[in-house]
This record gives C-alpha cells, structure tokens and sequence, in this order.
C-alpha cells in the first residue's frame, strides 16, 4: 500500500516481507533487535494483556539490552501555523530515530497505519514501527516516509 501525503510517500512492508529482504534498510539491525525484544515479551507473556503491560515489559528489555529509547515522548501538533494545546505522546522513540508504536488488538489496521503516519510527520521522524502483541504471534509492520 502506497499513500501520497505531505508531497512524501509512505511504504508499509508487511512482516511477510520484511524477513524475505537482502538489502539494506534503515536501521536494519536496530529494528531487528526491537523486533527480537518484543518476540521475547510476547513469548512471556502472550496475548490478552492491555498495551500499557507490554509497553512497560518493552521498558524493562531496552533497559536490560541498552537499548536507548525515550517512552511517552511528546511531540507539538500545529495547525495553520499554530500550536495546539493537546500534545501526541509517541509510545517511544528508540535510538533516537524510529517511532514505535505498540498494540495489543486483533490485527494491524489501516487505521493504526495512518495514525502512525501522521505520528511521524508531527515527530518530523521518517520510520515508525507497529508492533501487535494482540494476536497468537506476534505482528509488526514498518512505515517508511521517504
């Protein structure tokens, strides 16, 4: 699925091809140790928990794999040239970089695809990651703004 926005375009890979790449994306190696972290936490724990249980399992991980990250990382929200009093509060931001989302429902939806798209054009951030503890396995999908 490609969407056309803020003259960017948004790919989303889906985890079934995320595995089948050789090259070299961004932040190759870094999402995939998020991706193994939250594999780890899944596997814990499963599905069935509220997003506020995995996310602060997720904490506990970046910080036993120093991993850097910032949780609950507030971002300003403009509109026509002016800030707004409510404020998006990214899940985290890990290395600085990758906006990371976090599920825990029946699927990844086109919904939580565009909510993290405009998550990142308020962040100014060009990678976001979804991560779905909501389901038997675990699902994640990347959005990229190029």
């Amino acid at each position: 699925m490609q969407i056309k926005k803020w003259k960017t375009m948004l790919i989303v890979e889906e985890q079934e091809t995320f595995y089948l790449r050789k090259d070299n994306f961004p932040m190759r190696e870094e999402t995939y140790k998020i991706i193994g972290l939250a594999m780890e936490v899944h596997r814990i724990f499963g599905k069935g928990f509220l997003e506020i249980v995995y996310k602060d399992a997720m904490e506990i991980e970046f910080n036993d794999h120093k991993v850097p990250f910032e949780r609950e990382k507030p971002f300003i929200i403009e509109y026509k040239y002016r800030i707004l009093k409510r404020k998006y509060n990214a899940d985290f931001v890990v290395y600085e970089k990758l906006l990371l989302e976090v599920k825990a429902q029946s699927g990844i939806y086109d919904d939580d695809i565009k909510q993290t798209l405009n998550y990142l054009a308020c962040s100014k951030l060009k990678l976001g990651l979804i991560l779905n503890f909501g389901e038997a396995s675990l699902s994640f999908k990347r959005v990229i703004l190029t």
